[in-house]
């Protein structure tokens, strides 16, 4: 595995001299994003024409599943940035700018919409679901298999744990925590019936008007896209861990995607609390991570609403154990923001 660097390289010149090789030469670039990897994103222009360049330096960084994914979600039929030009071995992709309405920007602005835009992105998720029947794209990604559940699930233990208990006795209690999720999953196994994007949220999503129903939902950020579950994505999209989505929206979308692809309810409801206490989990453990490790102490702001979903989710039944793990673990006062003690790292997975 290759080391991360104490900061992210400078990449002006090498971006300059990509564009100039793509017939971009003098385009003027400004900053758009950057995200919790070591990517980040600029808005260039080159004379009317507007594109986004990523930039993905290697080898911490890959581009090619990116490419890859964008391949596979624009056959079925859901909005992707066209790829313009690209260096893979560089790290560099020139993009279709999808403009600056992202869900989060547009709900905030107006707030009345978000029924119509979450129900159009939860139209995307049942498009891509359909697309995907037959198992004819099961082998173009990897499978979100019981070991990915596990590991991801795990890092709840290895960053976020450390930091109430220790080294030592979280290392102890990771062993229990992970015995208890594998209970879990060989109980309720997540199906494996389509793609899953896998940060399908507000920041991810873009409105593009002039285009209708789902084809609205312009969709970044998807290169970790694994074969699982359809419930992940929904939960992704309702359980929102930067954003407060209304009560009748989560109701709403949750019921058009459950009657619309025809799932049983008592099965799919315990489905999604399972997966989406799994990817809470899961995020709890890379947000400590991202402040401990990477020093971006923003994201603990976003935990006490990650808990929230967390504590809701773990309200089924088939989820007591995990409960009660955590009751017996978490003091109330850790369950939110937490003042990190950067001395201690996390264990080692």
């Amino acid at each position: 595995m290759n080391a991360l660097p104490t900061m992210r390289p400078e990449r002006g010149p090498a971006m300059d001299d990509f564009l100039t090789r793509m017939g971009w030469h003098g385009a003027v670039r400004a900053m758009l994003a950057g995200d919790a990897s070591f990517r980040r994103y600029e808005r260039v222009t080159f004379g009317n024409t507007i594109a986004v360049l990523m930039d993905a330096p290697p080898p911490w960084e890959d581009v090619r599943p990116f490419m890859a994914v964008t391949k596979l979600l624009a056959s079925c039929d859901v909005t992707v940035p066209n790829i313009i030009a690209a260096d893979e071995e560089a790290g560099f992709l020139l993009l279709e700018d999808l403009g600056d309405s992202s869900f989060t920007r547009l709900v905030n602005a107006e707030p009345a919409r978000e029924v119509e835009l979450y129900t159009a992105a939860t139209d995307a998720l049942i498009t891509m679901r359909r697309a995907s029947a037959g198992q004819a794209l099961a082998h173009a990604v990897p499978r979100y298999d019981m070991a990915v559940y596990l590991r991801e699930a795990g890092l709840f233990a290895e960053w976020f744990l450390p930091q109430i208990h220790g080294i030592e006795t979280a290392r102890r209690l990771r062993t229990q925590y992970l015995a208890i999720w594998s209970d879990i999953l060989t109980q309720l196994t997540p199906e494996q019936h389509t793609i899953t994007h896998r940060d399908y949220h507000a920041d991810n999503l873009f409105w593009l008007e002039g285009r209708s129903d789902y084809h609205a939902v312009g969709m970044i950020d998807y290169q970790d896209a694994l074969w699982g579950d359809g419930a992940y994505d929904l939960a992704s999209l309702l359980e929102d861990a930067r954003r407060d989505v209304r009560a009748e929206t989560v109701a709403q979308c949750y019921a058009h995607y459950v009657h619309t692809m025809g799932e049983g309810e008592t099965r799919f409801a315990a489905r999604y609390a399972v997966i989406a206490a799994q990817r809470n989990a899961k995020i709890i453990g890379i947000f400590a991570r991202l402040c401990v490790r990477d020093g971006k102490a923003h994201y603990l702001d976003y935990l006490p609403r990650v808990w929230g979903h967390f504590l809701n989710d773990i309200k089924h039944p088939l989820l007591t154990p995990l409960k009660d793990f955590v009751d017996e673990h978490v003091p109330a006062d850790w369950r939110g923001v937490f003042k990190p003690n950067l001395a201690i790292g996390g264990i080692a997975p």
